[in-house]
């Protein structure tokens, strides 16, 4: 048993919500953040404290924050998950909606992050992980704003790290591969809204088959994420970054080992192009 409080963003579903139970389940204090509480009902049922909180808005963010620090005094582990994929050409995505992609997957875990980590550094403890992707490393077609926003929550990552240390707080980078979410039929779907038609169509109705093909069926699911990031939390050292889910370690390595024009080609390939 744990008596660690932690918060979890983008608690209502997928990885967010499987961790909140996994953790819940282990004896750690829970709080699962998100938009629409009635989500977040089945973990409510098991212990879990819900919370209403968007990662746009720094009241909503703040007022969250507070409730737990009221309840508890601290907050030891915070696991920002909440994020989304605007898929789309680059020439077809509006800059509005380019900047509300960062706006979610960067800004928001960095708003939070201003937050908790001074009482982290206070108590000498604190662990924060970032849900970033395999598309924190390789970028796609189509994912553009996407892969922008998860590359740079690793870059962000890391600076944290190599400054906080010193404090006793780790900061721990989660790597997922294909994993069963409704994430990859949103990504689809957005992508087939937005570059559905013109001069993309065939490349991008390829594209959204696959997304939709990993969250229907090849996918890991979810709980796969959620041991990861119990081992990651209960590790005395922890590594910097975790990396599981559906060919998320063969993927890093061929992007490792593959030059550029290669890789390259291996992504088109799996399009028919």
């Amino acid at each position: 048993m744990s008596n660690k409080v932690v918060l979890i963003t983008g608690a209502s579903a997928g990885i967010g919500k499987a961790t909140a139970k996994e953790l819940a389940n282990k004896g750690y204090m829970v709080y699962g953040a998100a938009r629409k509480l009635d989500k977040m009902k089945d973990l409510k049922d098991l212990g879990v404290n819900i919370l209403s909180m968007d990662v746009t808005d720094e009241k909503s963010v703040s007022d969250g924050i507070e409730k737990i620090y009221d309840a508890q005094g601290r907050i030891d582990i915070l696991i920002n998950n909440a994020g989304f994929g605007s898929y789309g050409a680059i020439e077809e995505v509006s800059l509005t909606d380019a900047k509300y992609q960062m706006e979610v997957n960067l800004f928001g875990a960095a708003r939070i992050i201003h937050l908790v980590l001074p009482k982290m550094i206070e108590n000498k403890y604190g662990k924060i992980l970032n849900i970033s992707s395999i598309g924190g490393k390789i970028a796609s077609a189509f994912g553009g704003w996407y892969h922008s926003s998860k590359f740079a929550l690793e870059a962000l990552s890391d600076s944290l790290r190599n400054e906080v240390r010193q404090f006793g707080v780790d900061v721990i980078v989660i790597e997922p591969g294909g994993i069963k979410t409704e994430w990859g039929g949103i990504a689809a779907d957005n992508l087939l809204k937005v570059s559905g038609n013109g001069r993309y169509k065939k490349m991008a109705e390829g594209f959204a088959a696959m997304l939709k093909s990993v969250d229907a069926s090849a996918g890991a699911e979810p709980k796969v994420i959620a041991d990861l990031i119990y081992q990651a939390i209960t590790a005395e050292h922890p590594e910097p970054r975790y990396a599981d889910g559906f060919m998320a370690k063969e993927i890093l390595e061929m992007r490792k080992n593959m030059s550029d024009k290669e890789f390259d080609k291996m992504m088109h390939s799996q399009l028919g192009m």
